[in-house]
Protein backbone atom coordinates (compact mmCIF):
# COMPACT_ATOMS: atom_id res chain seq x y z
CA UNK A 1 0.00 0.00 0.00
CA UNK A 2 1.05 3.34 -0.76
CA UNK A 3 2.15 6.54 1.11
CA UNK A 4 -0.62 9.01 1.40
CA UNK A 5 0.39 12.98 1.27
CA UNK A 6 -1.63 15.02 3.34
CA UNK A 7 -0.60 19.10 2.33
CA UNK A 8 -1.02 21.46 4.76
CA UNK A 9 -1.55 25.48 4.34
CA UNK A 10 -1.40 27.30 7.35
CA UNK A 11 1.09 29.89 9.37
CA UNK A 12 -0.25 28.34 12.57
CA UNK A 13 2.83 26.66 14.07
CA UNK A 14 0.43 24.68 16.48
CA UNK A 15 -1.86 23.49 14.13
CA UNK A 16 1.23 22.37 12.13
CA UNK A 17 2.95 20.37 14.79
CA UNK A 18 -0.11 18.97 15.80
CA UNK A 19 -0.75 18.07 12.30
CA UNK A 20 2.43 16.19 12.06
CA UNK A 21 2.60 14.40 15.23
CA UNK A 22 -0.70 12.98 14.06
CA UNK A 23 0.32 11.40 10.98
CA UNK A 24 3.80 10.60 12.60
CA UNK A 25 2.92 6.64 12.75
CA UNK A 26 0.36 6.46 10.24
CA UNK A 27 1.78 6.20 6.84
CA UNK A 28 0.87 9.45 5.76
CA UNK A 29 3.38 12.10 4.15
CA UNK A 30 2.81 15.89 5.80
CA UNK A 31 3.46 18.68 3.44
CA UNK A 32 3.42 22.05 5.22
CA UNK A 33 3.10 25.41 3.26
CA UNK A 34 2.80 28.49 4.57
CA UNK A 35 0.48 30.80 2.92
CA UNK A 36 2.97 32.76 0.78
CA UNK A 37 5.00 29.71 -0.02
CA UNK A 38 1.13 28.03 -0.92
CA UNK A 39 0.22 30.96 -3.38
CA UNK A 40 4.07 31.04 -5.00
CA UNK A 41 3.68 27.55 -5.91
CA UNK A 42 0.58 27.58 -7.38
CA UNK A 43 1.35 30.42 -9.02
CA UNK A 44 -1.14 33.36 -7.83
CA UNK A 45 -3.76 30.33 -8.90
CA UNK A 46 -6.00 29.12 -5.77
CA UNK A 47 -6.14 25.40 -6.15
CA UNK A 48 -8.78 23.26 -3.83
CA UNK A 49 -10.25 20.03 -3.87
CA UNK A 50 -13.01 21.55 -2.74
CA UNK A 51 -13.48 23.75 -5.84
CA UNK A 52 -13.35 20.75 -8.19
CA UNK A 53 -9.42 21.34 -9.41
CA UNK A 54 -8.56 17.42 -10.11
CA UNK A 55 -5.12 16.83 -8.21
CA UNK A 56 -6.39 12.98 -6.97
CA UNK A 57 -5.79 10.03 -8.94
CA UNK A 58 -8.95 9.04 -10.67
CA UNK A 59 -10.19 5.94 -8.93
CA UNK A 60 -10.07 7.90 -5.92
CA UNK A 61 -13.92 9.59 -4.06
CA UNK A 62 -13.36 12.90 -2.88
CA UNK A 63 -16.50 14.27 -1.98
CA UNK A 64 -16.20 18.23 -1.40
CA UNK A 65 -15.89 19.05 2.15
CA UNK A 66 -18.20 22.23 2.76
CA UNK A 67 -16.15 25.43 2.62
CA UNK A 68 -15.14 27.65 5.80
CA UNK A 69 -17.68 30.56 4.79
CA UNK A 70 -19.73 31.71 7.98
CA UNK A 71 -23.26 30.85 6.92
CA UNK A 72 -26.94 32.72 7.05
CA UNK A 73 -27.86 30.07 9.69
CA UNK A 74 -24.68 30.23 12.66
CA UNK A 75 -23.39 27.20 14.01
CA UNK A 76 -24.83 24.10 12.48
CA UNK A 77 -24.96 20.65 14.40
CA UNK A 78 -23.34 18.05 14.10
CA UNK A 79 -26.57 16.46 12.63
CA UNK A 80 -27.34 19.24 10.07
CA UNK A 81 -23.61 18.39 9.00
CA UNK A 82 -24.18 14.70 8.67
CA UNK A 83 -27.48 15.10 6.59
CA UNK A 84 -25.75 17.84 4.03
CA UNK A 85 -22.69 15.56 4.04
CA UNK A 86 -25.04 12.92 2.93
CA UNK A 87 -27.07 14.53 0.80
CA UNK A 88 -24.29 15.57 -1.24
CA UNK A 89 -22.95 11.62 -1.26
CA UNK A 90 -25.93 10.34 -2.64
CA UNK A 91 -26.09 13.50 -5.21
CA UNK A 92 -22.31 12.80 -6.29
CA UNK A 93 -23.12 8.88 -7.09
CA UNK A 94 -26.62 9.67 -8.40
CA UNK A 95 -28.17 7.59 -6.21
CA UNK A 96 -26.23 4.80 -5.54
CA UNK A 97 -26.01 4.24 -1.98
CA UNK A 98 -23.72 1.34 -1.74
CA UNK A 99 -21.07 4.16 -3.37
CA UNK A 100 -22.16 6.85 -1.38
CA UNK A 101 -22.00 4.82 2.01
CA UNK A 102 -18.29 3.70 0.63
CA UNK A 103 -17.43 7.34 0.21
CA UNK A 104 -18.30 8.18 3.64
CA UNK A 105 -16.78 5.75 5.22
CA UNK A 106 -19.72 4.54 6.75
CA UNK A 107 -21.52 0.65 6.20
CA UNK A 108 -24.80 0.45 3.83
CA UNK A 109 -27.36 -0.15 6.29
CA UNK A 110 -26.01 2.57 8.24
CA UNK A 111 -26.46 4.63 5.65
CA UNK A 112 -29.78 3.59 4.93
CA UNK A 113 -30.79 4.07 8.43
CA UNK A 114 -29.37 7.68 8.35
CA UNK A 115 -31.19 8.34 5.12
CA UNK A 116 -34.59 7.78 7.12
CA UNK A 117 -33.32 9.40 10.09
CA UNK A 118 -32.90 12.22 8.07
CA UNK A 119 -35.75 12.07 5.55
CA UNK A 120 -33.55 12.07 2.56
CA UNK A 121 -35.01 11.15 -0.41
CA UNK A 122 -32.11 9.07 -2.88
CA UNK A 123 -34.59 8.33 -5.34
CA UNK A 124 -34.73 12.03 -6.04
CA UNK A 125 -30.97 11.93 -7.16
CA UNK A 126 -31.32 8.94 -9.46
CA UNK A 127 -34.43 11.00 -11.71
CA UNK A 128 -31.88 14.39 -11.83
CA UNK A 129 -29.72 11.49 -13.71
CA UNK A 130 -32.69 10.42 -15.86
CA UNK A 131 -33.62 14.20 -16.74
CA UNK A 132 -30.01 15.52 -17.36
Amino acid sequence: MGRSTFYLVSDDYQLIEETKNFYQHKNVDVQVFSSSEWQQKMGGQSMSLSSGASTVDPPSNVIPFPGQTVSSQGVQTINQLESVAIENAIHEFKGNLTEAAKALGIGRATLYRKVKQYNINPSLARSKKRAA
